[in-house]
């Protein structure tokens, strides 16, 4: 019999804090999170008191600046931070980044006023965020949206509807992108939207193949009144703020998908050199050692594609190519990665005894959620060959 149980991904980290972070995370990881984590997702409960730890202890809001109650950690921390919680339960690493992402808009648009009134809660005040762009005739095409908001007097009115919201209807803040002004992308505007915000409703959850403990639900504006100081940044520029907050969130998603990916190579390797046909253990054969091997370097090939972006986007540097890049091939990576970590277990990989088959269901989300990997591959493109003709 192998002695071959997985290790922890040896990480390369910038200083010691950092590598005491990631030790805090996977502490948490395993002692709140692992042993729950197949119960709960067969159930669909969203575990909202991991998320309470997770910001009591500093976890959701790593990337922004510690005078506003963020980590002070460069993206290339945060990210793998974010695989170890993926890692082990995709709803949690998912939603710390979809957190970050509706955290986003204020964090590097709003004024310092806003920073300051707002950001100390959204970031450690065990506050949850969602990020409200996708509607339901507007998804690729985001600039198309229908929401509108009207100005009366110091406030805005916003009434429209939102859809595919991650942690809708549990959110105690959405950031939601709304019409202003003319048709395309400059006329849209960023609001910060209370939760409990009088009109803001949300519809029954959507029934998911996977993920089914994240709720993702529509969310109905039906005349909700928000005052022009909690409107982020200037009238019409709203997208700007949600494409770029869409290229550090597709980093999220990248590193999201190598967790998952890594989890189901773990899986694959202990049921390898564990399980025995034919007199040894079937880790032996060369047709499975080679699938093997293929699985653990497209996972490395992934990891580095995100932390190369990371490196980019901690620089100051241009980074949306790079992380369209990552969220591409690491999401892909993800679903060929789970895919035959059940082949290799056989009969056992698809039933839900084991969580290769949880894994499967998972990393298909990835490659549609943030920009599907169509778009990323638009968005490439683009950047290569520049803009298509009309």
């Amino acid at each position: 019999m192998h002695d071959r149980a997985p290790q922890p991904v040896d990480r390369q980290l910038p200083t010691d804090e950092a590598r005491d972070l990631i030790s805090l995370v996977r502490d948490i990881a395993q002692r709140e999170v692992a042993p729950k984590a197949a119960e709960e997702e067969d159930a669909g409960r969203f575990p909202r008191e991991v998320f309470t730890l997770l910001s009591a202890s500093g976890l959701l809001g790593l990337p922004y600046d510690g005078e506003h109650g963020g980590g002070d950690q460069p993206y290339e921390v945060y990210l793998q931070v974010l695989e170890e919680l993926a890692a082990v339960r995709l709803t949690v690493g998912l939603g710390v980044s979809v957190h970050t992402l509706a955290s986003y808009a204020l964090a590097a648009y709003g004024t310092k006023q806003q920073r300051v009134e707002h950001l100390p809660a959204m970031l450690g005040g065990g506050l949850l965020g969602a990020y409200c762009l996708s509607e339901p005739s507007s998804g690729s095409d985001a600039a198309s949206l229908r929401t509108k908001a009207v100005r009366d007097g110091d406030d805005w009115v916003i009434t429209g509807t939102k859809a595919w919201i991650t942690h809708g209807g549990i959110a105690d803040f959405c950031t939601v992108m709304a019409r202003t002004g003319e048709e395309g992308p400059r006329g849209i505007t960023a609001f910060l939207v209370p939760g409990d915000a009088e009109g803001l409703s949300a519809a029954v959850p959507e029934r998911k193949m996977g993920l089914k403990g994240s709720p993702t639900a529509q969310v109905h504006l039906d005349g909700v009144r928000v005052s022009d100081a909690r409107r982020i940044g200037e009238p019409g520029q709203g997208f700007a703020i949600a494409l770029s907050a869409l290229d550090s969130g597709r980093l999220g998603i990248a590193a999201c998908a190598i967790g998952v990916a890594q989890a189901a190579l773990d899986e694959a390797v202990r049921y390898a050199t564990e399980r025995r046909q034919f007199g040894r253990p079937i880790a032996d054969f060369q047709g499975l050692r080679f699938m093997l091997a293929d699985m653990a370097t497209q996972i490395e090939a992934g990891r580095a594609l995100y932390l190369s972006a990371a490196r980019l986007r901690d620089a100051g540097r241009p980074f949306a190519r790079q992380a369209a890049m990552a969220k591409l091939h690491c999401t892909d990576t993800a679903m060929r990665v789970t895919t035959d970590a059940v082949q290799i277990l056989g009969g056992y990989g698809y039933t839900a005894d084991f969580p290769a088959e949880r894994y499967m269901r998972e990393a298909k989300v990835l490659q549609i959620v943030e920009g599907t990997n169509q778009i990323q591959r638009m968005v490439i493109a683009r950047h290569l060959a520049g803009p298509e003709e009309r």
